[in-house]
């Protein structure tokens, strides 16, 4: 089963797919380092969280995360910030979970969301957790920036223990291959098919195999499965 994060829609999916595959596997990652950040630009980046794009809770949620990491940018406040961003742009007002689409003030959360992963990247000297790493998978994958979502989901394969990198190593795969990095995705799905069941590998091949061949298929297959 994936890891208990604290939102979206795609944890039901992912499920879905390795149950059929009869897999018990984890979300992971870590990789490639990307951008470091400051207070400033970053936390701008995307909004400051104010009135009208989201919840009173969560619009109180973002201003008191940013108000801390200006006077602590320590890997915990920068981790809280990525974390109640995510959260804002799932929140009901800025996404609709029956048609997928986020609004203007959602995207502008999303912005924020990413732009508090590399402050976080930044403070925690490239070492991010598990989770933090995953929403950040998924707030690029949100935005349609598959090749940093690869970044992200790179890291979550390295940061996942062993019986757990099924997965990650998967969405890193499918990211790479959205993003047409075929090298990188092939990488990757060959370390996914090699902690896949026997009796599922020639399933998980052959929709590896399509992904590769067609980037709108790989970036559908994301949005089931990652």
């Amino acid at each position: 089963m994936l890891f208990d994060l604290r939102s979206r829609r795609r944890r039901g999916a992912v499920k879905v797919i390795y149950a059929s595959l009869a897999l018990v596997m984890v979300v992971g990652l870590v990789g490639l380092g990307i951008g470091t950040g400051n207070s400033g630009g970053l936390l701008n980046a995307g909004g400051n969280g104010g009135s009208g794009t989201g919840s009173s809770t969560n619009d109180a949620q973002v201003k008191a995360a940013i108000k801390a990491v200006d006077a602590h940018p320590t890997p915990a406040n920068w981790a809280n910030l990525l974390t109640v961003r995510y959260s804002a742009a799932g929140s009901t007002s800025n996404f609709n979970s029956t048609t997928g689409v986020y609004t203007a003030a959602g995207k502008a959360q999303l912005r924020g969301t990413v732009s508090a992963w590399q402050g976080y990247l930044h403070a925690s000297a490239d070492r991010p957790t598990l989770d933090n790493a995953i929403i950040a998978a998924r707030a690029y994958q949100a935005l349609g920036q598959w090749a940093d979502e690869s970044v992200a989901w790179n890291y979550a394969a390295q940061a996942a223990p062993a019986s757990e990198r099924l997965n990650p190593d998967y969405c890193l795969a499918l990211s790479s291959y959205a993003a047409k990095e075929t090298t990188k995705g092939e990488l990757a799905a060959a370390a996914a098919l090699a902690l896949t069941a026997k009796a599922q590998r020639l399933t998980q091949k052959s929709t590896l195999k399509s992904a590769q061949a067609s980037p709108t298929t790989a970036q559908t297959d994301l949005a089931t499965y990652c």
